[in-house]
């Protein structure tokens, strides 16, 4: 498949020690095409781990596409969400994993495109993921359940 670099917000970034949201990667800038950020097509969104979550304690993570209008994306909960995973367990990601497989979804975005990780419970100790968007349907059999 081909991933475009311009098009990629992560590439095995750490989601970092501790709780809370953070911006992860590369922030993708819509400009002034904000009613149709595919400009006229249906890009996928592909979410993978690249390292095995690991933490002391019970941590979860939601991993949300996001717009903002500014690129230093706000990661205090005011961004637009566009998709999210949901809270899920950190010992039941493992590297390889995708945790999340979607079309680009139809809405009104601000300016700027991002990947936000929001860590509750307990603090990761370990944990990265792949986060792009291809034109090219992914050919993976391994979608989370309800997505495609």
């Amino acid at each position: 498949m081909y991933i475009d670099t311009l098009s990629e917000f992560a590439d095995d970034v750490a989601i970092g020690a501790g709780t809370g949201r953070r911006l992860l990667g590369n922030v993708y800038p819509l400009g002034a095409n904000t009613i149709d950020p595919g400009h006229g097509s249906s890009p996928f969104i592909v979410i993978q781990a690249s390292e095995d979550f690991a933490s002391a304690g019970a941590a979860t993570v939601e991993i949300e596409l996001v717009s903002d209008d500014a690129a230093a994306i706000a990661t205090d909960g005011s961004a637009t969400v566009h998709f999210s995973t949901g809270a899920r367990d950190h010992s039941q990601i493992v590297k390889g994993d995708y945790l999340a497989v979607f079309k680009l979804p139809q809405g009104n975005y601000e300016p700027f495109l991002g990947v936000i990780a929001n860590v509750g419970t307990a603090a990761l100790t370990g944990g990265k993921i792949n986060a792009f968007m291809t034109l090219h349907e992914p050919s993976w059999r391994a979608y989370p359940d309800g997505q495609k």
